[in-house]
């Protein structure tokens, strides 16, 4: 069975090509966010997912790693693809998604980014009423996806996992989805 993460910044699109995929290949899809709030309310402690990042640091590092290694559990049985962030972009600077406890316990076998242009990604969050989103230049939205390609590099470094960058690009959904379905079915 393969283990896969599948990421991209806000506004690249990611979920919209990851929820179309999985029409087309034989995976289940976790949230990691989701699978964390899921210990959490189950261990009683947390009522929902905001209040999560309330946690002091050493707990939420600790639901983390038992994530991670419910994730891992599940990969046994069937093929999994986590949703999940990189990176996030923080006031204070970017700050890994998959910290090394995660990925010891993870060890995926592919990491994929999916990538659109900045002036693209600009013009989805602008357009997504759905979400609050920050808005941000075109060089730092840039700088993001450079931080995801250096840093999910450094995850492949630590766990021998292979990384896929896959562009999604305006009016081109299609053959993005069929990219992501070709790599997810190698």
């Amino acid at each position: 069975m393969k283990l896969v993460v599948l990421t991209g910044i806000p506004g690249s699109g990611s979920t919209t090509v990851l929820n179309k995929a999985l029409d087309e290949v034989d995976y289940v899809h976790l949230n990691y966010g989701d699978i964390m709030t899921e210990i959490a309310i189950k261990e009683d402690i947390v009522q929902d997912r905001d209040e999560l990042r309330k946690l002091p640091p050493e707990t939420q590092k600790e639901i983390q790693a038992k994530a991670a290694k419910e994730i891992k559990q599940r990969s046994e049985k069937d093929n999994v693809i986590v949703d999940t962030h990189c990176t996030i972009n923080t006031p204070s600077g970017f700050l890994p998604g998959l910290p090394i406890w995660v990925l010891e316990q993870l060890q995926p076998d592919l990491f994929i980014l999916v990538e659109a242009n900045p002036d693209e990604i600009i013009y989805r969050r602008l357009n997504d009423e759905s979400r609050s989103r920050d808005v941000q230049k075109a060089k730092d939205i840039q700088l993001h996806q450079e931080m995801n390609r250096a840093t999910s590099m450094a995850y492949a470094t630590l766990t021998g996992a292979t990384v896929k960058i896959i562009g999604n690009h305006d009016n081109h959904l299609n053959s993005t989805i069929a990219k992501l379905v070709n790599v997810l079915n190698l």
